[in-house]
């Protein structure tokens, strides 16, 4: 059949009749659908947009409210020319003029006022049904507080504003300001972190974690989006397969008190009225945050309650990590036993190549899942909650540093410098490489502790170099990232070495031997300390932390381990082997960047800013 035939005719046939007319017919064709199960989408689309052309009249605009009603499960009423849309715990109010109009919409939650909301005035003045509806759906899904009677939900959602009152109030006590950045210190530093109250539309919300490229991004455009910057949590009401015991009044004493720790002190339950449920408070993460299993275990100690395992699904943390970062809902098993490389890119055209190997990250203390909320039942459980999750996504800024998702493949070639990343434990990584001053690896160790400053101990020659670890943790704190603080300490490195030639080229002469070792010699105002080459790869391996003599701090010690420098050799090798194999990469051509131009590492134009 030719449409172009069939438009013209039909424009001819319906050119005279009403806009009620054609809406009737419409109807009638969609009480005709063919399979009743699967309705015909374009006639249904057609439908909405007449039905939404054809509200011109206080009737036809209640009769859309009421039909929206039906489809969200709420109950609906009007009384003259306002119309009610009613649930177990709220209700919307909606004010309409006699030719139809929309003149207001005011929501009101359970035992509060009503209050005017303005981006559903917006959908329902632009006839918008099809978003109005989506909207409402949202706010079902806001107030969807367990229990099967309308007491029993009525008495959670109090208790749920119980705890948003308390939290509100431990965020707004006194303490020391850390940072110049006010909304960052309280993110970062906060006991309930940057906490914004809850609303009619938006439950209560903690902004908990950012990092430094999150900083960047949010004061560049001078927007703090909780659903863009950081990792947030929004406090509500779950379902539980064991009854607690949760509070009907807040357990703050007036007024406030703090414990000689600076924390709030809490009234027990026992002297406030409280209820049993089975259900407690939930802290649901946006977006889902992957974290260790020992993790895990120190909230469900905290909380006095387990993270419910139903659909939590375990592998090595990388290829969880990897996964996030992808967007990917799918895995490879092969990917898992497989050593992973992921290249990246930085200024001045150099790229790193960090090699992930898969025995190392196979561990059981090494695996973790993506967790989406974690439950708790006190409000005295959120500043502990929120120091394991910061702790956790710390760990997870510094490893998602390295992980290029969009060049991540085998083995391969075609980069400046390669590094090898492996864990000691969950909160200890360590990074080798090769040195651009001579041919020998060295192993940067950075310690990731719960709260305060990360810490790095840098092993060169079985020496550890001070004054080279203290510039490190002033770059890697600052920046959070990994291939950032690398380029910084193998420039810091190549100064060390050029100064030290120098100095040497111009006393020397043609009977001299070669300079040594520049970071075991005193080297003038680098303050470096000088210390004693060690005679043998024993030495330098005996001087490493235990995890570099075992392979593994969390597992047994093979017979035959396979050291990090496996991977410049080709092949598994001893520790004698290790030590003396020569090096030969391509030295690093990025002239030393004082940490006071980190601003300039994270500008906008700039690659890093991509992989931070």
């Amino acid at each position: 059949m030719n449409t172009r035939n069939i438009i013209p005719d039909l424009h001819v046939k319906f050119g005279e009749k009403t806009w009620n007319e054609t809406f009737l017919l419409v109807r009638r064709c969609m009480e005709k659908v063919r399979d009743k199960t699967k309705p015909c989408e374009p006639l249904v689309r057609c439908l909405e947009k007449f039905r939404a052309l054809n509200v011109f009249s206080l009737n036809a605009m209640m009769s859309h409210l009421e039909k929206i009603a039906q489809q969200r499960g709420m109950g609906f009423h009007f009384s003259e020319a306002t119309c009610y849309l009613t649930a177990d715990l709220f209700y919307l109010e909606v004010a309409l003029s006699l030719q139809g109009g929309v003149q207001d919409v005011k929501v009101a939650p359970h035992g509060q006022p009503p209050m005017s909301n303005e981006s559903l005035l917006v959908l329902l003045r632009s006839k918008n049904f099809v978003a109005f509806s989506k909207k409402l759906e949202g706010f079902a899904a806001l107030y969807n507080v367990p229990g099967n009677e309308s007491e029993d939900k009525i008495k959670l959602f109090t208790s749920l504003q119980y705890l948003g009152k308390d939290l509100l109030k431990i965020s707004r006590l006194p303490r020391h300001i850390k940072d110049y950045n006010t909304r960052v210190d309280t993110i970062l530093n906060g006991k309930t972190g940057y906490l914004t109250e809850g609303k009619e539309d938006c439950p209560l919300t903690i902004q908990f974690y950012v990092s430094p490229s999150d900083v960047l991004k949010a004061s560049s455009s001078n927007v703090w989006d909780m659903e863009e910057v950081g990792q947030v949590g929004q406090v509500m009401v779950g379902l539980s397969d064991m009854v607690h015991v949760l509070q009907m009044a807040s357990l703050l004493p007036v007024p406030p008190q703090l414990d000689t720790q600076g924390n709030p002190v809490f009234m027990p339950l026992s002297e406030i009225p409280s209820e049993s449920f089975p259900a407690c408070f939930v802290l649901r993460l946006h977006p889902p945050l992957p974290m260790f299993s020992s993790f895990l275990t120190k909230i469900g100690k905290m909380t006095e309650m387990a993270v419910p395992d139903v659909d939590l699904q375990w592998a090595p943390f990388h290829t969880i990590l990897m996964k996030g970062l992808s967007n990917s809902s799918s895995g490879d098993e092969a990917l898992d036993q497989a050593d992973r490389e992921f290249k990246v890119s930085l200024p001045g055209d150099l790229q790193h190549r960090y090699v992930l190997p898969a025995a190392a990250w196979a561990l059981p203390a090494l695996r973790g899942t993506v967790v989406g909320s974690l439950p708790f039942s006190r409000p005295g459980h959120v500043p502990d909650l929120l120091e394991v999750l910061r702790h956790q996504c710390a760990i997870n800024t510094l490893l998602a540093s390295c992980l290029a998702p969009q060049t991540a493949g085998p083995r391969g070639s075609g980069v400046d410098l390669v590094f090898e990343i492996l864990m000691q434990s969950e909160t200890s990584l360590a990074v080798t490489f090769q040195r651009p001053d001579v041919d020998s690896l060295a192993i940067l160790v950075v310690e990731i502790p719960l709260s305060g400053e990360l810490s790095c101990s840098l092993f060169t020659a079985g020496t550890r170099v001070v004054s080279l670890e203290e510039y490190t943790c002033r770059v890697i704190n600052r920046c959070m990232s990994i291939p950032v603080t690398m380029r910084a300490l193998r420039a810091k490195l190549e100064k060390i070495s050029s100064s030290s030639s120098s100095s040497s080229s111009s006393s020397s002469s043609s009977s001299v031997p070669p300079p040594p070792d520049p970071l075991h010699t005193q080297t003038g105002g680098d303050g470096v300390t000088p210390c004693p080459i060690p005679s043998s790869s024993e030495t330098l391996l005996a001087s490493l932390p235990p995890y570099y003599n075992s392979h593994n701090a969390l597992g047994p010690v093979d017979e035959h381990p396979v050291y990090g420098s496996d991977y410049f050799t080709g092949a598994t090798s001893t520790p004698e082997q290790v030590a003396e194999v020569p090096m030969t990469t391509s030295p690093c051509d990025a002239s030393d960047v004082p940490i006071g131009e980190y601003s300039n590492w994270m500008s906008t134009d700039c690659p890093i800013a991509e992989i931070m």
